[in-house]
């Protein structure tokens, strides 16, 4: 069966370019100066308030990968150890990721079901991109293999870890250790440094494949 891994990056907009009515909102239920400041910094959770300024794809199978990234002027493709960096716009990214996901039949993530599926689903809406492929089957099914949700039994598991801690378990390394983590990922965008948000991706669905790996052989009983 064809599977590919997937992943994104998000930025969302400053909290002060927000009408009021929306600030309003985002601070409905912030009741401490802490939850408040959490509250502003929230905005690339939303497909409403953020945008995808990177997506990397992954074929665990044959180890071939890429890149679609927003670099603003920059529009050279690069390739380096390997792997393919496309210079996109929004759009360009989405309408490149549901044409490569029409030749697979399945779809591996980490935390994809909460978090990269809808917002990849509502960006695409929003930007008028029609889609391919429902990235939101039943949670059951092997058409979308979210490691996340596998790994804690589908919730049976009292508390789930992050990427980051899966891999310290396994012995894989993390994409944090080359000392980025998706809070930075705003702040590289600000300062224009595209290329390296695209390889902090690229590190994510590195680590996804590895994990997957011990999940076929050691956890995924049929």
């Amino acid at each position: 069966m064809p599977r590919l891994i997937f992943d994104i990056e998000t930025v969302g907009v400053d909290f002060d370019t927000l009408d009021k009515s929306s600030q309003d909102y985002l601070l409905k239920f912030a009741d401490s100066p802490e939850e408040q400041e959490k509250a502003k910094n929230s905005t690339s959770f939303s497909p409403l308030l953020g945008e995808i300024v990177a997506i990397g794809i992954l074929n665990p199978d044959t180890s071939k990968g890429a890149v679609y990234y927003q670099a603003g002027k920059e529009k050279k493709e690069t390739e380096e150890e390997g792997v393919q960096y496309f210079p996109s716009t929004e759009k360009e990214i989405l309408e490149n990721f549901w044409e490569i996901m029409t030749h697979y039949n399945q779809i591996v993530t980490f935390n994809g079901r909460t978090f990269d599926c809808p917002f990849i689903m509502i960006r695409s809406a929003i930007l008028r991109v029609k889609p391919t492929k429902n990235l939101m089957p039943n949670r059951y099914y092997d058409e979308h293999i979210d490691l996340y949700d596998r790994l804690s039994f589908f919730g049976a598991v009292r508390r789930n870890m992050n990427l980051h801690m899966w891999c310290q378990a396994f012995g894989i390394k993390s994409p944090k250790a080359e000392g980025i983590t998706g809070e930075d990922v705003k702040r590289l965008f600000k300062e224009e440094k595209y290329l390296d948000i695209a390889k902090y991706c690229y590190g994510d669905l590195i680590a996804t494949q590895q994990l997957l790996a011990y999940w076929d052989k050691y956890i995924n009983i049929k």
